[in-house]
């Protein structure tokens, strides 16, 4: 239910609302977490403090294939442009996940 509220929240990027926009990309940065986590001391990067214009240049790399991936091109397949960078945006500015 909550990946739900998430996307519906993202639609509002599209639909003009950005109160609800802001929502959503907090939401689906919170999901990122559950990989990218620095206290999971895996191989996959934290992303706390890495700034929004790079972040947003990787998702848009394994968006459209340039960057290899596993999961995240499929994952970011589902997203525009102003989706990515206010997801970006949000794990930018809160330093998580």
């Amino acid at each position: 239910m909550r990946s739900l509220a998430a996307f519906m929240a993202l639609m509002a990027i599209a639909a003009g609302n950005p109160a609800r926009a802001d929502e959503g990309a907090r939401l689906v940065a919170e999901t990122c977490s559950a990989c990218h986590s620095p206290e999971l001391h895996t191989t996959i990067p934290a992303l706390a403090g890495r700034p929004a214009a790079d972040l947003l240049r990787l998702l848009l790399a394994f968006r459209d294939g340039s960057r290899p991936a596993t999961i995240m091109d499929r994952l970011t397949r589902g997203y525009g442009n102003d989706e990515l960078a206010a997801i970006a945006g949000e794990i930018a500015v809160k330093g998580a996940p």
